[in-house]
C-alpha cells in the first residue's frame, strides 16, 4: 500500500500488486483511507512521493530511502529488511530520518528551524501518518522520498493552496494566489521545473524497483 499527497504520485507508486491512495495536504483524509485500505487487506504501508530538503546541500532530485520518521515526542522506525531492498535498488539514494509537517513547509527560515530540531533530512506531509497507521496496526512501514524543492529556496504562497482532496490540482486557487500577488511568478516556475525533475527520479526509481517496491511482502500490498 503507497501512502501519496499528490495524485500524479499515486499513479507513480500503483502497479501489480500495489495499491495507491492520494489525500491532498489533508492527514485525516489520508488516514481514513489507509484505515480502509488496511481493511481491505493491506499488509504493509510505504510512504512514496517528492519531499522538501531540510539538510543543507541536499539537491533536487537527490532519492531518500528513509531510516525512520521524527514525530514530535516519538520516532517511527521503517522496517530494516524492506529499507534494505530498497536500498539495494537505488545506489546512490540517502539513507537518513524524514520529519513531519501538516502543511507544506514553504519558507527557508522554517526549514531551517525544523532541521535543527530533528536533523532529518527531509520533510513531507504524510510519512507520519502512515507510520502511525501501520504501527496501529503492527504492519511493517517504509519511506521513499525524492527531493523537489531544496533547504536553500522558498515555495511559492501558491504552493500551501494549490491542491484539491486527492491531490489534484486546484487550478482555481492557483488563478486567484496568482491575481493576488503576481510577483510569485517566477518562484512558481522555478518551483515546477524542480516538481518536474523530481517526478522524472521518481518514476526512474519506481521503474527500478518493479515488483520490488513492495517485496517485503509478496501479496497485494
Amino acid at each position: 500500500m503507497a501512502a501519496c499527497g499528490l495524485a500524479i504520485e499515486a499513479r507513480i507508486a500503483a502497479g501489480p500488486n500495489v495499491r495507491s491512495v492520494a489525500a491532498g495536504v489533508d492527514p485525516k483524509r489520508l488516514a481514513r483511507e489507509l484505515e480502509r485500505e488496511v481493511a481491505r487487506g493491506a499488509k504493509a504501508i510505504i510512504s512514496f512521493g517528492i519531499a522538501g530538503a531540510l539538510a543543507p546541500g541536499l539537491a533536487t532530485g537527490e532519492c531518500i530511502v528513509a531510516r525512520g520518521v521524527v514525530i514530535p515526542g516519538s520516532f517511527r522506525r521503517c522496517d530494516d529488511r524492506w529499507t534494505a531492498r530498497l536500498a539495494a535498488h537505488l545506489p546512490g539514494a540517502r539513507y537518513g530520518d524524514l520529519a513531519c509537517s501538516d502543511t507544506p513547509l514553504a519558507s527557508v527560515v522554517a526549514k531551517q528551524a525544523l532541521y535543527k530540531e530533528t536533523l532529518a533530512l527531509a520533510v513531507d506531509t504524510e510519512s507520519h501518518v502512515a507510520a502511525e497507521v501501520a504501527r496501529t496496526h503492527g504492519l511493517p512501514f517504509a519511506a521513499l522520498r525524492v527531493i523537489a524543492d531544496t533547504a536553500e529556496r522558498d515555495l511559492p504562497p501558491v504552493a500551501c493552496v494549490a491542491l484539491k482532496a486527492g491531490g489534484r490540482i486546484d487550478v482555481a486557487a492557483v488563478l486567484r494566489s496568482l491575481a493576488a500577488k503576481p510577483s510569485q511568478s517566477p518562484l512558481l516556475v522555478r518551483t515546477a521545473i524542480d516538481a518536474r525533475m523530481a517526478f522524472a527520479v521518481l518514476r526512474r526509481g519506481r521503474r527500478r524497483l518493479g515488483g520490488d517496491l513492495c517485496a517485503f511482502d509478496r501479496d497485494v500490498l
